[in-house]
């Protein structure tokens, strides 16, 4: 894995706005070539539910609803990227982690896409409208309880961002062409409540991505390669 990434800069848009997805659209980023093409193709496969390590499936029903948005930018006059967070040290679960932007489906939610929406919103100052959601992956059930969607929306490139100091502690943008090579994932294994368990971990930059953030990247990364 080549290991010289920088981290992009967060650059103003141009006032070119929101494309239509169209697959017609010239495509300067192979990696975005892929997850076009992924959203295109028939659902059944990518809407299998996710496996997590800790898990061997969805479980009960008495998991509780959640959704997260995978924010990808449009290659422009750059290369396209993915939106993560740090969470802030002070949360009670996953403090320090990378994750998504994302949470609980609300009663005032029309679904699991406006949930993911309205928590990007919350946490990233991401706007609703500046996102074209293109499809959901299955849902991985996790540990704590929660059944989690991802949600897979475009953003135009250069947007800049505002963390929720509440939940958010940073946030950085990742390359597509690095999430979607699945290669670049190695295998782990930690120890929780005495107990050792397997998991997923993606290195960029001073960043380490693992758990089940690297769980639901690897399987769109799987699911893109073919």
């Amino acid at each position: 894995m080549d290991d010289v990434y920088r981290r992009p800069l967060l650059r103003r848009p141009t006032g070119a706005g929101l494309h239509r997805r169209n697959l017609e659209f010239p495509i300067v980023n192979p990696a975005f070539e892929s997850l076009l093409a992924l959203f295109a193709a028939p659902a059944e496969e990518r809407l299998a539910p996710i496996s997590h390590p800790a898990r061997l499936g969805p479980g009960s029903a008495s998991l509780r609803e959640a959704a997260v948005l995978i924010p990808v930018s449009r290659p422009g006059d750059a290369a396209s990227n993915v939106v993560l967070t740090v969470r802030s040290e002070n949360l009670r679960s996953h403090a320090g982690q990378i994750s998504l932007p994302g949470g609980s489906i609300e009663s005032g939610d029309a679904d699991l896409a406006a949930a993911a929406l309205r928590e990007a919103e919350e946490e990233i100052g991401l706007p609703r409208e500046q996102v074209e959601v293109i499809g959901e992956l299955g849902p991985m059930a996790l540990p704590s309880g929660f059944l989690v969607t991802p949600v897979v929306g475009l953003i135009p490139t250069g947007l800049g961002f505002t963390a929720c100091p509440r939940e958010v502690a940073d946030i950085f943008q990742t390359p597509l062409d690095l999430i979607l090579n699945p290669e670049a994932y190695v295998r782990s294994s930690y120890i929780h409540a005495g107990v050792k368990r397997g998991t997923l971990e993606l290195h960029y930059e001073d960043y380490r991505i693992w758990g089940a953030t690297a769980a639901i990247l690897h399987r769109l990364a799987v699911l893109a390669a073919g």
